[in-house]
């Protein structure tokens, strides 16, 4: 079991190119699986960790309702925006500037083989992360992500989560609001959830711009611990 995971930080980069890459690292990781099952080896399988952020862009999830998505396709390039449909799971988000974007690329079976419990791991890794800044924040029942206000007629999301997974590997991940321009998530119905609002951290702590490398540190030592790995920087 290989419990060392890459970390790259991608810096600002195209949606598609890396989805791309992402998808590049996950069929090498599923290709050696398939390879050590064929030839009853015992390779060792790489992990990931990416972080991104990316130009203005729209993505709608397998499931989801392209009526969400409330722009077309003239308004979308006026905007600068792209939109895409991909093969995660999860409705319809945005990706922007100011957005922490976070793609875990791993093995599970280096870990464990439960999607549910890396779904939850992923949610506490960023719900530990927002407490050191002094946020109440939780989950909302029947609904993946990070929410404040939960229970309350303010509830608002403040980080996304949509992943795909195929022979226990995982790809796409989570989208932290740290300075982002919320006037975006006001041209779609954000992950199909209407009546609910979409907050930042730079928002909620009343501030003109958070550290986003501060917060980048948070999570990894917060992601490291839950679940028990080795992060190594390229």
């Amino acid at each position: 079991m290989n419990k060392k995971i890459q970390l790259q930080d991608l810096g600002n980069k195209d949606y598609k190119a890396t989805w791309e890459y992402q998808e590049e690292l996950f069929k090498g990781i599923v290709d050696l699986k398939i390879q050590n099952r064929r030839e009853e080896l015992e390779l060792a399988t790489p992990n990931y960790f990416l972080f991104v952020e990316h130009p203005h862009v729209y993505t709608l999830g397998k499931s989801g309702d392209l009526t969400n998505l409330l722009l077309s396709e003239k308004q979308l390039e006026a905007k600068g925006a792209t939109f895409y449909k991909i093969n995660r799971g999860g409705d319809i988000t945005y990706h922007g500037p100011g957005q922490i974007v976070g793609y875990p690329i791993i093995d599970l079976e280096n870990f464990f083989t439960d999607i549910h419990k890396y779904l939850r791991l992923l949610e506490e890794s960023i719900i530990l992360t927002l407490q050191e800044y002094g946020l109440a924040c939780g989950r909302s029942e029947g609904e993946t992500g990070v929410w404040l206000g939960v229970g309350t007629p303010f509830a608002r999301k403040i980080c996304a989560m949509g992943v795909r997974a195929s022979r226990w590997v995982t790809m796409h991940g989570f989208a932290l609001n740290v300075n982002v321009d919320l006037g975006y998530f006001d041209n779609i119905i954000p992950c199909g959830i209407k009546g609910k609002a979409v907050t930042s951290l730079n928002v909620e702590l009343g501030v003109d711009r958070v550290n986003e490398k501060e917060v980048k540190e948070k999570i990894l030592h917060h992601f490291k611990n839950l679940f028990e790995c080795t992060l190594v920087k390229e």
